[in-house]
C-alpha cells in the first residue's frame, strides 16, 4: 500500500482529469468559498529543519499507531483561504512541490472523517485513511485555485473514490460486483435502508427500479450486507478445491473508530468556539441560550431579555446560525 508521506509528485497519476465514480450514502459538507483573493505568506511546517521534518514523516503512516498519527497531522496548521490559494498557485503554476506537499499535510486531517464514514464495511480505518491519503494528493495535483473553490470541496470527490476502489478490492462479499449499476447498489443500500422503517420486497423492487438492477440483485447485495457473508476459499494449488467458509460480521466497537470518533469531536468542538468568537455579542448570547446551555431558554424570555419580539429574537438565531456554519467550514 502506497505511504500517505510520499511527494505529490510521486502520487499516483490518474489517466486524466476527468472525475472518477464515486457513491457515497451520506454527504459530507467541507465546503467553504474565498473571501479574499489577496496573497498572504503560508505557515510553515512544524518542523525547522529536514531531520525534524523527516521525523515527522515517518509518523504519518496510520498503521503503525493511529493515535500518533491523528496527534502528528493536528501539528498542521488548517490553511485560510488566502493561504490555501498562495500555496496552490505555486503548486499549479511553478510546479513547487513544497507548496504542494503543505496542501497535502494539512489537509490530512480532513480525511480521517471521511475514512471514519466507511468503517462500518469492516476494512482497518488505517487502511482507508491511507487510500483516502492518496485521494487527496490526486486532488492537489489537479487543484486549479483560479476555480474559486477551498480544496477540500474538490478533493472530497476524489478522496471517497479512492476509498471506494479500495473497499471493492478488498472486501471479500462485493467481489463480484463489477458493474457500475452493482456498485452504485453496493455504497447506496446501507443508506436506503437507513431511511425506511422496513425493507421487504416491494422496497427491493423500488430499489432495484431506481438503480437500474434487478430485484434479486438487491435481495442478495442485502442478505451480503447485513446477514452472514459466505467467502469461498481456494486452494492455491487446486482450483477446484472450494472451500465455504462462514465468516459473521462483527459488532463490536473498533477502538480506531472509537479513537477517530473523539478526534473528529474534539476538532469539531474547536471550531465551534473559534466560530462562536465571529458573532456579535448579542447573537452569541442568543445561540448559547437557545443550543449550547443545558436549560434552553425560550424565546419569550430571550425577548424581554433584549426588548425585542420574539420573531426578532428568531431571525437573529437563524442568522447566527447560518454565519456559525459558514465559519466552521471556513476553518
Amino acid at each position: 500500500m502506497s505511504d500517505s508521506t510520499q511527494t505529490i509528485a510521486q502520487a499516483p497519476q490518474g489517466k486524466d482529469d476527468t472525475l472518477p465514480e464515486v457513491y457515497d450514502d451520506a454527504p459530507i459538507a467541507l465546503s467553504a468559498e474565498h473571501k479574499a483573493d489577496q496573497q498572504t505568506p503560508a505557515p510553515q511546517l512544524p518542523a525547522q529543519n529536514k531531520a525534524e521534518l523527516a521525523k515527522l514523516e515517518r509518523a504519518l503512516v496510520p498503521g503503525k499507531d493511529l493515535n500518533t498519527y491523528l496527534k502528528v497531522i493536528n501539528q498542521f496548521p488548517a490553511l485560510t483561504p488566502e493561504q490555501e490559494r498562495e500555496l496552490a498557485k505555486r503548486w499549479y503554476y511553478e510546479k513547487d512541490v513544497d507548496a504542494a506537499r503543505q496542501l497535502v499535510l494539512s489537509s490530512l486531517r480532513y480525511v480521517v472523517p471521511i475514512a471514519r464514514s466507511y468503517a462500518g464495511y469492516g476494512l482497518p480505518l488505517a487502511d482507508l485513511i491511507q487510500e483516502g491519503n492518496i485521494g487527496l494528493m490526486k486532488a492537489v495535483q489537479r487543484f486549479n485555485p483560479e476555480q474559486n473553490v477551498r480544496l477540500m470541496t474538490f478533493a472530497v470527490h476524489w478522496i471517497r473514490a479512492e476509498i471506494n476502489e479500495y473497499i471493492i478490492r478488498n472486501w471479500r462479499i462485493v467481489k463480484t460486483a463489477t458493474t457500475k449499476a452493482q456498485r452504485k447498489l453496493f455504497f447506496k443500500l446501507r443508506g436506503t435502508k437507513k431511511a425506511l422503517e422496513w425493507f421487504g420486497d416491494k422496497e427491493a423492487e423500488r430499489v432495484a427500479e431506481e438503480l437500474g438492477v434487478t430485484k434479486e440483485d438487491v435481495l442478495e447485495m442485502d442478505s451480503r450486507l447485513y446477514g452472514q457473508d459466505i467467502s469461498v476459499d481456494v486452494s492455491s494449488d487446486d482450483d477446484e478445491n472450494e472451500r465455504p467458509q462462514l465468516v459473521l460480521a462483527s459488532h463490536e466497537p473498533d477502538p480506531e473508530t472509537q479513537l477517530a470518533e473523539e478526534e473528529e469531536q474534539r476538532i469539531n468542538t474547536e471550531r465551534m468556539r473559534e466560530a462562536l468568537k465571529t458573532l456579535d455579542d448579542r447573537s452569541r448570547d442568543i445561540l448559547e441560550q437557545r443550543w449550547l446551555s443545558e436549560k434552553k431558554t425560550g424565546l419569550k424570555e430571550l425577548s424581554e431579555k433584549y426588548g425585542v419580539s420574539m420573531e426578532r429574537i428568531r431571525q437573529i438565531e437563524k442568522a447566527a446560525i447560518k454565519k456559525l456554519q459558514k465559519a466552521m467550514t471556513a476553518a
